[in-house]
């Protein structure tokens, strides 16, 4: 499924030289920039939605296209005491409405949270029902990323990763696609993105998730943020398969990565001065049809990759 939306660039470009190499992405035609004007964001479609009374602070809704509509995080808790997004207020519910106006809920029993700002939406085993992807954790355990989906007319979980295995121990989910490039989609996140992250990908077969993949040295969170977006997915080398453009460790280099028939390769890496700061934003920049990527450093610098 493909959200994103293209826009045209109506301003100038006003270069930056020193911050980027672009010699690395030559290869893959891809052309880089830096600027420090902010470039035009895309109106977000979430901007629109109507958000229920109970919603959790700063947190946005998941869009769905085909059987379900909005997925929201509701009914803030604070009994879980982390904090590693910017606050102690997590989310005690689920709430998802469908595409024929139903609306349904799941509340999580006192033992964990939803420690996240927006659930995800896809078809995750191409039934052409999407489920809902959220991170759950619990006090004793860390993270997990639970799969929520709607089954005789309830919102019920379906599966779920094992939980890191440590108290205030949180993963970052980093996108959905098809990375291996059999046809499905896999979800991707990058577990303890503050102390070496680990990128790991899953897949949902059945009722269970099972991982597929998984490469040390990312971090796709700054801790203590509010913005859970450093990342982006998308074909950079026309192979048929979804890549992922995400932070190192550091958060000052950003890796290309395939995962093309289940082996990893770096197909480029960018090196910057400061850290990635922003949430990564897909779109036709340059106006001729193709989607760039767009993101700021800590610096208030902000980095074009043209394509």
């Amino acid at each position: 499924m493909d959200r994103r939306i293209s826009w045209v660039v109506l301003w100038p470009l006003l270069l930056w030289p020193g911050l980027a190499d672009a010699g690395p992405l030559d290869q893959l035609g891809i052309e880089v920039q830096t600027t420090r004007a902010r470039p035009p964001l895309p109106l977000r479609p979430f901007d629109h939605a109507w958000p229920p009374a109970n919603l959790v602070p700063d947190s946005r809704p998941g869009l769905g296209t085909l059987d379900v509509a909005e997925a929201w995080l509701v009914e803030p808790t604070t009994r879980y005491g982390h904090g590693v997004l910017g606050d102690a207020v997590e989310a005690a519910g689920l709430l998802v409405i469908l595409r024929d106006g139903r609306r349904l809920s799941y509340r999580l029993p006192d033992d964990s949270v939803f420690e996240d700002l927006q659930p995800r939406v896809a078809d995750l085993d191409n039934d052409g029902r999407e489920e809902i992807i959220v991170v759950r954790s619990r006090p004793g355990a860390g993270a997990a990323l639970a799969v929520f989906h709607v089954e005789g007319g309830s919102l019920s979980p379906r599966a779920e990763t094992p939980a890191i295995g440590r108290s205030n121990r949180w993963l970052n989910p980093v996108g959905i696609g098809d990375f291996d490039g059999d046809g499905g989609p896999e979800v991707a996140y990058v577990e303890t993105p503050h102390i070496g992250g680990t990128l790991r990908i899953w897949q949902l077969i059945g009722d269970q998730l099972a991982q597929v993949g998984k490469l040390h040295g990312f971090s796709n969170h700054a801790i203590g943020s509010r913005e859970l977006g450093l990342s982006a997915v998308l074909d950079l080398d026309g192979d048929g398969s979804d890549d992922l453009l995400l932070p190192d460790a550091t958060r000052r280099s950003l890796r290309l990565v395939s995962f093309a028939r289940r082996r990893f390769t770096e197909l480029g890496r960018l090196e910057h001065e400061r850290e990635i700061d922003t949430a990564f934003t897909v779109g036709d920049q340059d106006g001729n049809g193709r989607d760039d990527i767009a993101y700021g450093l800590a610096d208030g610098a902000w980095v074009l990759l043209l394509r």
